[in-house]
């Protein structure tokens, strides 16, 4: 059997979006180990590789506390209360990001992004079918909306410009989607 069992759960921190655990484990074969464990408050979120009839993408650029730099990343963010639905989630960030909204929406993937110590769950989407929205930035939000080549941007993912793993599956993804003829 390859399953822990969960003895205690320490709340070291609780902050906005994660609180900071540690958890005490006893291992299938009765020994006892510490893990991190962060978790979200909310569960995670939602986001969407948007695609125009012409293959391009609409990607943006934020700054990224975690990493201290920009990262160029498909619009997401965080349900607004538990129970949002993930294709919610997902039109309303690309409508609050880029101004647009989505007529269709293919749903990739539910994805943990760093299973290891981090239960963020986030699902993926491909916005396809576009129309005008509203752009809504949130408060201190601060985004630049890049208009790139499909391929360009799976180019960027190759070449180190884009490591956002929700973004870089769903840009494989739609490369996939597309040379099987389902999009």
């Amino acid at each position: 059997m390859l399953m822990f069992k969960k003895m205690k759960q320490i709340l070291l921190s609780k902050g906005k979006i994660v609180s900071f655990y540690k958890d005490i484990l006893e291992t299938p074969d009765g020994n006892i180990v510490e893990y991190d464990y962060l978790m979200h408050n909310f569960g995670g979120g939602a986001g969407a590789l948007v695609v125009d009839e012409n293959d391009m993408t609409y990607l943006v650029k934020q700054y990224r506390n975690s990493i201290n730099d920009l990262s160029i990343e498909i619009p997401a963010g965080g349900y607004s209360f538990k129970g949002e639905s993930g294709e919610d989630c997902a039109r309303r960030e690309i409508e609050e990001e880029l101004g647009v909204k989505a007529n269709r929406m293919i749903h990739i993937s539910n994805i943990v992004s760093s299973i290891g110590t981090f239960d963020e769950k986030t699902d993926v989407y491909i916005a396809l079918d576009l129309e005008k929205g509203k752009q809504k930035l949130d408060d201190g939000e601060y985004i630049e909306i890049l208009k790139i080549d499909i391929n360009e941007a799976i180019n960027m993912v190759y070449n180190g410009k884009i490591n956002d793993s929700k973004t870089i599956i769903a840009l494989l993804a739609y490369r996939d989607l597309k040379y099987k003829g389902e999009i």
